[in-house]
C-alpha cells in the first residue's frame, strides 16, 4: 500500500486528488494539508511513502516545503503537482529532491501513474512539459557551483564523510539514523553524478567541503 500525503492550499484540489488516489486499490491518503509546516511535522512522525506537493502556496514556497519534507522524512518520495510548466520551476523542483513533476492540466490518470513511478524511485515528468526547453535550462544551470544542488543536511553528511567518519559515527554526530545517513549520502552522489565513495571524497576535497557550515 502506497501511503500518501497531499500539500496544497486549495481544499477543492486536495479533495479531488484524494478521491482519485483513494479509488486506487494500492493507494491510501494518510494526510491532507493546506500549508507546509504542519505537513512537515506530520511527515517526520509518520514517514509517508509519497508527498504530493503544490509548488506555489501563499505563505511558503512549495520548493522550500519540498526540501524540508525531504529533511524531515528522507525516505518520502516527492511529486510536484503544479499549474506551472516553466522549465525553471521544474528544474528547481528536481534540485529540491522531487522525483516527479505533473502539470495540473494533465492530472488524473497521469497523476496516478506518476505516484506509482516516484514510489518505485523512478523519475516522472508530464508529457505536456517542454522537455527540450528543460534540457537547455539544465545545461545552462550546470555552470553554477554543483554544491548548490545539495541541501544543508546533505552537505553536512558529505563533510563528515570526507573527514573520514563512518556512517555510524556520522549518524551519532548529526542525531540521525544510519539509514537516513545512507539515504543522504546516496542522494548526494546521485545529484552530483558520482558513482563511488572514492570519487565523492575527491570531489569534496576539490570543492573545499570541509569548510562548509
Amino acid at each position: 500500500m502506497i501511503r500518501i500525503i497531499l500539500v496544497d492550499d486549495h481544499a477543492l484540489v486536495r479533495e479531488g486528488v484524494s478521491r482519485l488516489l483513494e479509488a486506487q486499490r494500492d493507494m491510501r491518503v494518510i494526510g491532507s494539508f493546506g500549508e507546509g509546516r504542519t505537513a512537515i511535522r506530520f511527515a517526520a512522525s509518520n514517514e509517508p511513502d509519497v508527498a504530493v506537493v503544490d509548488i506555489t502556496m501563499p505563505q511558503e514556497s512549495g520548493i522550500d516545503t519540498a526540501r524540508q519534507l525531504r529533511e524531515a522524512s528522507p525516505d518520502t518520495h516527492l511529486l510536484i503537482l503544479s499549474m506551472h510548466a516553466n522549465p525553471e520551476y521544474v528544474h528547481q523542483a528536481l534540485l529540491a529532491g522531487a522525483l516527479g513533476y505533473v502539470v495540473k492540466d494533465s492530472a488524473g490518470r497521469v497523476l496516478v501513474e506518476a505516484v506509482r513511478a516516484v514510489h518505485a524511485g523512478q523519475r516522472f515528468l508530464s508529457d505536456s512539459l517542454d522537455h527540450k526547453a528543460l534540457q537547455r535550462y539544465v545545461r545552462n544551470s550546470e555552470k553554477e557551483d554543483p554544491l548548490t544542488r545539495l541541501s544543508k543536511r546533505e552537505r553536512q553528511v558529505l563533510r563528515h564523510t570526507v573527514e573520514g567518519r563512518t556512517i555510524i559515527e556520522t549518524a551519532k554526530r548529526l542525531g540521525l539514523s544510519t539509514k537516513s545517513v545512507e539515504t543522504y549520502r546516496s542522494r548526494t552522489m546521485t545529484k552530483l553524478a558520482i558513482k563511488d565513495l572514492t570519487a565523492l571524497v575527491k570531489f569534496a576535497i576539490r570543492h573545499g567541503v570541509t569548510s562548509l557550515e
